[in-house]
């Protein structure tokens, strides 16, 4: 359990209330809420269970595994015998294909090793974009928690929301999901750096 089980439960009440109150009464004018709303295209409550279902465990055998893939595809591609005393057009083909085989499995930019350990790299580096976007959300959800804006929405509701609940709404909605869409936009670009790996392996 990471800081971000231990808050999500206490802030989650919050969070739909603040949904409720923007149902009912919208978003104060020229508040910033309006875009970021359109930025996450989830509300705050959603979103927020949605970076919850991040597990970053489940990517921790992720690197052994390939990067021991990668080791073998090495081992292999070194361990392919060449021809020896055997001559003629057929050790001639057998030698090409040796060659072939190797450097489709190790030491090029497209052989197969290099690709694991890539993938391996790209793994690691979700798995922690993961934990970090965990806790950041944990902190803006700590944030709202202890805010003015969670004592006003706290109290008993008005039908329509009053002036101040509106605004309360939408500067809680507006700083939870500024956190996630700022985290998911580094995994935009992390995942847009690593397209080359959905490129199959030339052969």
């Amino acid at each position: 359990m990471d800081r971000l089980d231990q808050v999500l439960d206490a802030a989650t009440p919050l969070l739909r209330r603040a949904e409720q109150v923007l149902d009912a009464a919208g978003a104060p004018a020229g508040h910033p809420v309006l875009d970021d709303l359109r930025r996450v295209r989830l509300m705050p409550a959603d979103a927020a269970q949605a970076v919850a279902g991040l597990r970053p465990s489940a990517l921790a055998d992720a690197d052994a595994d390939l990067r021991a893939g990668a080791r073998v595809c090495a081992e292999v591609a070194a361990s392919l015998p060449p021809p020896g005393e055997w001559e003629g057009e057929a050790a001639d083909a057998y030698d090409d294909r040796r060659r072939r085989y190797a450097v489709h499995l190790s030491g090029t930019g497209e052989s197969l090793d290099e690709r694991l350990e890539a993938t391996a790299d790209l793994g690691a580096a979700l798995r922690e974009w993961m934990t970090r976007t965990r806790d950041n959300l944990a902190s803006a959800l700590a944030d709202v928690l202890g805010s003015a804006e969670s004592i006003t929405l706290g109290t008993p509701a008005h039908h329509p929301p009053s002036t101040a609940e509106a605004r309360a709404a939408a500067d809680v909605t507006s700083h939870v999901l500024r956190v996630v869409a700022a985290d998911y936009a580094e995994a935009e670009d992390l995942l847009r750096g690593s397209q080359e790996l959905a490129n199959p392996v030339p052969l």
